[in-house]
């Protein structure tokens, strides 16, 4: 045993009881007919000639569903006359490079043969114009030259600043479409300007380009599609922040103002851009974002395989743990960093050999006397917060929140073997 052990080795891990949140959860029962008669009501496609090119925008945001809506979006354009393809509106996610967000939507279901559409992957932009502040303003080539777009996002709050528009259709335009050029572009000045630079970058996209209409998906808290939102083209800038407030709301959280000691037990681009949502656990990587439980000490155990690598976001934890150290993959991690300008997200956290020694590290560091009353949760992810695990001392403020329950008797904290010892 090494001298790690021998001061971690005493630190007792309190047990846990499984715990039920909820929350309000509005629902569309048939998804598919849902989303066929909001296009069809909304009469965009009335815009959509035979023979036209359609660039359809998509991202590389977990968003449920996506693979069914892009399939029927595909579907009607094409019954339209239209040509539908795919173009990847992920800035400089995928390792910034064109084969690699073609992988990624191939890895989400996105690929030809799921949706009947080829995907279309190119780093390559066209400048189009210049926004108000004076920063050039950069589109895909291959949605520049096709003869309409259609954008498909999911409308959420930014895990890194506030304002307007966050995380949905406007950043999309402005800053997917945009690449890793438009998103250096528009991150150059940091995320303290990003609520300014997102409408004014997409202003001139919305002006310039040839948007047929926009598809906005809000989420409940359970990670269920509860609105599908048709925007035309008009509609984008004035609608989306009514969308954007809507989906604050059916945001997911943690019932708890103060908390000891957070477990993610995994974090993931398939999860959230920065690994996972910062707003559920209160911890950011910017000064331009608040909210959430006050946590002391946070730790990630693992990165999903889909993420393949890309840990962004592990620099905002305390600890974590050797397995993920070693799936960490420069390459498909720091491009996030780089483009975003906030190297805080992309850095390593105390590392330990395995997933209890990480957990004793921050009960030793969370500067609670009597570690048997460490305020302790335990989640899978941030986008799975309906079962959680939260220690005995917090078995008491369980009790008395209508919106939590208890669903067992206490019990000892478990791991995956392989990496407990």
């Amino acid at each position: 045993m090494g001298f790690i052990e021998d001061i971690l080795e005493p630190i007792p891990i309190p047990r846990v009881a499984g715990v039920c949140q909820k929350f309000d959860r509005p629902i569309i029962e048939n998804l598919e007919d849902a989303f066929l008669d909001n296009i069809e009501s909304r009469g965009v496609l009335d815009a959509v000639k035979p023979g036209m090119e359609i660039a359809v925008a998509v991202g590389s945001r977990g968003i449920s569903n996506q693979p069914l809506f892009v399939k029927l979006l595909v579907d009607m354009l094409k019954k339209r006359g239209g040509k539908p393809f795919l173009v990847p509106s992920m800035g400089s996610h995928g390792g910034a490079t064109g084969d690699g967000q073609r992988k990624m939507l191939e890895r989400m279901g996105l690929g030809e043969e799921a949706v009947g559409a080829p995907i279309r992957s190119s780093m390559e932009t066209v400048q189009i114009g210049v926004a108000d502040n004076g920063l050039p303003v950069h589109i895909d080539r291959n949605a520049h030259e096709a003869d309409g777009i259609v954008i498909i996002n999911r409308i959420k709050p930014h895990v890194a600043f506030r304002g307007s528009f966050e995380s949905g259709i406007m950043k999309m335009i402005a800053i997917g479409l945009g690449k890793q050029k438009g998103a250096d572009i528009c991150h150059e000045l940091g995320f303290g300007r990003m609520a300014e630079n997102i409408p004014a970058f997409a202003r001139v996209t919305i002006e310039k380009e040839n948007i047929l209409f926009a598809i906005g998906l809000l989420e409940n808290a359970y990670h269920e599609t509860c609105r599908i939102s048709v925007l035309r083209k008009k509609e984008i800038e004035i609608e989306e922040p009514k969308l954007q407030e809507e989906a604050k709301q059916l945001s997911p959280k943690l019932h708890f103002n103060e908390i000891d000691v957070v477990i993610i037990d995994e974090i993931g681009k398939d999860i959230s851009g920065t690994g996972f949502d910062t707003n559920v656990v209160g911890r950011y990587h910017t000064p331009y974002c608040a909210g959430g439980p006050d946590v002391t000490r946070l730790v990630i155990l693992n990165v999903t395989d889909k993420s393949h690598g890309n840990a962004n976001g592990l620099g905002i934890a305390d600890f974590t743990t050797r397995r993920v150290f070693d799936k960490f993959s420069f390459e498909n991690t720091y491009p996030n960093s780089l483009t975003s300008t906030v190297p805080l997200s992309v850095k390593i956290p105390m590392v330990l050999d395995s997933d209890i020694l990480a957990v004793q590290a921050a009960i030793k560091t969370s500067n609670i006397l009597d570690k048997q009353k460490i305020r302790l949760v335990r989640i899978k992810n941030t986008n799975e917060l309906g079962k959680i695990e939260v220690s005995e001392c917090l078995l008491e403020k369980v009790r008395q929140n209508p919106y939590l329950s208890i669903e067992s008797d206490p019990y000892e904290l478990t791991f995956d073997e392989r990496y407990s010892q």
